[in-house]
């Protein structure tokens, strides 16, 4: 699991209800007219602005990348493609039907190239998986700030209907305190929906894509390279060009200058 994701969104969420309590209690925040105006209006113009099965996919399938983690790091990647390297190596195609990993992607490279598959529909399949799997992140990041730039935009709308309502109604004072609230609290709502959920939900997606995207193209660089036969050593120094300097060289090290 993602810690900073879930950290972040409890941290928030205590400042928020902290500051709520400080000057009053929940209720005074809540008014359903601003809950339906945010979350129905946001909703609606996601709709419109995409298809309906893609949102359905796209909103659970961020969510669940945004909270949960990579095992391993890339430079962990290259070490464990380099043994494998040395075990279809020493043992042939063969000796991989026995190599466990816990990333399903590179676990289907090492089945592909323990059947024997030849080069080119190796290739062609696992980056068609990679691209697919980078399309739906995608689809899902763009989703969340589809609703963090909808959200804002609604309140406003709400704190609007709420002012003409207000206005509307000077004659009776029973009836201002209520339309203020939904003007008001239509502000909060959106920019809260906005600020502290959907857009860091939205940014994190981006940032795990072109990490998976990093991390998948190194494992079919790696995958290619130990069906062609090439040495362990040279699996490495190939796929280290993928990692930035400072993480090149193994923890004691020395880096050069």
């Amino acid at each position: 699991m993602d810690i900073a994701t879930g950290a972040g969104l409890i941290f928030g969420a205590i400042v928020i209800c902290t500051l709520i309590l400080m000057g009053g209690d929940f209720r005074m925040f809540y008014d359903i007219h601003a809950v339906i105006i945010i979350f129905g209006g946001s909703f609606a113009a996601t709709l419109i602005r995409f298809p309906l099965s893609v949102v359905l996919h796209g909103l659970p399938l961020g969510m669940k990348f945004a909270f949960s983690l990579r095992q391993g790091s890339a430079r962990e990647m290259v070490d464990e493609l380099a043994r494998i390297a040395e075990i279809a190596r020493k043992q042939g195609p063969v000796g991989l039907e026995k190599v466990e990993t816990n990333d399903p992607f590179l676990a289907k490279g090492i089945r592909y190239v323990a059947d024997g598959y030849d080069l080119d529909f190796i290739r062609d399949n696992l980056e068609r998986d990679r691209d697919n799997f980078l399309m739906h992140l995608e689809e899902g990041s763009k989703i969340y700030r589809s609703i963090g730039d909808c959200a804002p935009a609604f309140g406003m709308i709400g704190t609007l209907l709420g002012m003409v309502q207000m206005f509307s109604n000077m004659s009776d004072p029973s009836k201002l305190g209520p339309f203020m609230a939904v003007a008001l609290l239509a502000t909060l709502y959106g920019a809260l929906v906005a600020n502290m959920f959907c857009t860091p939900i939205a940014d994190k997606l981006h940032v795990k894509l072109l990490d998976e995207d990093t991390n998948r193209t190194l494992i079919i660089d790696g995958i290619l390279m130990i069906r062609d036969s090439k040495s362990p050593a040279l699996v490495r120094e190939m796929l280290l060009a993928y990692l930035p300097e400072k993480h090149r060289h193994e923890e004691g090290e020395p880096v050069p200058a």
